[in-house]
């Protein structure tokens, strides 16, 4: 079902004519009961009638939100217009906003791709787009969006590993654009049918399960240190091959291979070590 836009009668206009036709009516019922015409008096009675249930067709839209008309059960057609207005007095007239809304899902707790369990939580930015979807293609739109939100929140989350272990990988919590763009994806997919465009959804908060968070910030600090000395062993092979290729070239001193053992070790004790080292001064010959 698709929304239909319907036309309607701007409600001051109507009210003006109404109120004049009502003073025309009783006008015409004490003339024909002064003047004892009964024909006059029967048909100001029934166009009365009429008058009265005429003046059951007047609604109210509010900026950004829409009427959705039904006819005994029938999608007639969306009023969109702002203001008072006035259409057929037997239309159901249902009001729904198309305002700019969000929501923060709650914290669910999910086993992320390595297993681990994890908790996250979502904020959805999502607008009704078409009335008629809304009402008629789910029973209640707005609950809609909320479990469908969070199914797909839970989809997602399970597709990533919560840290990022391979160069190139996706994970939740280095990742934030990409998975933004997943979960956004993921979510309009669902609601499609139900008339709601996703404006945006990204990860509100996200931590491991309280049960594994303690392992778990061992396991980051092992990985920080880890990460830490390759790139303090990095650098001090390369200084400690720089020094002996200049020591070679300037021809400072030559060292037979014991030495030059001997000196790589000291040079790699030196800048490797977490702690200050206390030099040794030799006084007698290098040999």
């Amino acid at each position: 079902m698709k929304e239909i836009s319907k036309s309607s009668l701007p409600g001051i206009p109507v009210i003006l004519l109404q109120l004049a036709l009502g003073a025309a009516l009783a006008w015409g019922l004490v003339h024909g009961i002064n003047n004892g015409q009964a024909g006059l008096v029967i048909g100001v009675l029934v166009v009365a009638t009429a008058w009265f249930v005429s003046l059951g067709g007047y609604y109210m839209v509010e900026p950004n939100q829409a009427a959705v008309l039904s006819l005994f059960g029938k999608y007639v057609g969306t009023v969109k217009d702002q203001g008072l207005r006035w259409n057929n007095p037997f239309f159901a007239a249902k009001k729904v906003s198309l305002r700019v809304r969000n929501f923060e899902s709650g914290k669910l707790k999910v086993n992320e791709l390595d297993g681990s369990p994890i908790e996250i939580a979502s904020v959805i930015v999502w607008q009704v787009v078409d009335s008629a979807e809304a009402v008629y293609n789910v029973d209640d739109y707005e609950s809609f969006v909320h479990i469908q939100s969070e199914a797909a929140l839970r989809a997602m989350a399970s597709a990533y590993p919560y840290d990022q272990h391979d160069d190139g990988g996706i994970a939740l919590r280095s990742h934030a654009a990409e998975i933004s763009r997943h979960l956004t994806g993921e979510i309009q997919e669902r609601l499609a049918q139900a008339g709601v465009n996703v404006i945006e959804a990204r990860i509100s908060h996200l931590a491991y399960a309280p049960e594994i968070a303690q392992a778990m910030l061992q396991r980051q600090q092992a990985s920080a240190i880890i990460a830490a000395r390759t790139r303090i062993v990095e650098g001090a092979v390369s200084m400690v091959e720089m020094a002996l290729e200049q020591l070679s070239a300037r021809q400072v001193v030559e060292l037979d291979p014991e030495r030059r053992a001997q000196m790589v070790s000291n040079l790699l004790v030196v800048l490797c070590g977490e702690r200050g080292t206390q030099a040794v001064v030799n006084a007698g010959s290098v040999y």
